[in-house]
């Protein structure tokens, strides 16, 4: 197996499941323990790990670009955004985050009579190509998210009022809530929460029992569309599961 093949796997095992064993490793990639260890500390040096006793766990500042992150579950992402539009309603004026999870609701909103304030630069065009009234907010473009973000972003959206908004988000804890590597970020997110009458997470399994750097909200501030049942965060807050 090719080194950068070998790490690749070693990196999305670690992403989904958020740490991983030594062992686990070796096995999965059939390696040596030293050749792991090299790759541990390979990664680590380039800030996408840290390393663990006996294993490796994802940094919880560490992100990953909207180009890479719209390849990862694409099925679970398309059922869940098809969900969350079905509860847009004629008249609805609606917040949509920059998540690669939102980017799934756009087409099912085709037809509807509603108006759209969004700080993702890349759901422009397919809002576009649905025809849906939409709001641009203001901001600095972080590159990598592909969302607005910062002051300018914050002073748009507290002139509005949004009957549902749609946040993505990166982890999601029966402790922490919901959390995300930017604080930034986090500020808009929580914003538009703020300015919502329902508030929906949209989050595909990988994300549970994870912790990012900076809180969103509290697990009972949103109700969460995910494809998986997680019983335990069902006690905390309301969940649709959408298979």
């Amino acid at each position: 197996m090719l080194t950068s093949e070998r790490k690749r796997i070693i990196l999305e095992n670690i992403r989904s499941e958020g740490s991983v064993k030594l062992k686990e490793l070796m096995e999965l990639t059939n390696s040596s323990e030293s050749t792991i260890r090299r790759d541990l500390n390979d990664l680590e040096n380039k800030g996408l790990i840290v390393r663990e006793h006996g294993g490796a766990a994802l940094r919880n500042n560490y992100e990953e670009s909207v180009d890479d992150k719209s390849t990862l579950y694409t099925d679970e992402k398309e059922e869940i955004g098809k969900y969350a539009a079905s509860l847009v309603q004629n008249g609805d004026c609606i917040f949509l985050d920059a998540g690669t999870t939102i980017f799934h609701i756009i087409k099912y909103l085709e037809n509807k009579d509603i108006l759209v304030v969004t700080n993702g630069i890349n759901h422009l065009e397919e809002l576009k190509r649905y025809n849906i009234r939409t709001y641009l907010t203001g901001g600095l473009i972080k590159f990598k998210t592909k969302a607005l973000i910062g002051r300018e972003t914050i002073k748009t959206l507290v002139d509005y009022n949004f009957d549902k908004c749609f946040l993505g988000v990166n982890s999601i804890s029966l402790e922490k809530g919901y959390t995300t590597p930017d604080p930034e970020e986090a500020f808009v997110k929580s914003t538009a929460k703020d300015l919502s009458k329902k508030v929906y997470v949209l989050a595909d399994y990988t994300k549970f029992g994870k912790v990012s750097f900076a809180k969103i909200a509290s697990l009972e501030e949103a109700i969460i569309i995910t494809d998986k049942v997680q019983k335990e965060y069902s006690e905390k807050t309301e969940i649709k599961v959408v298979k």
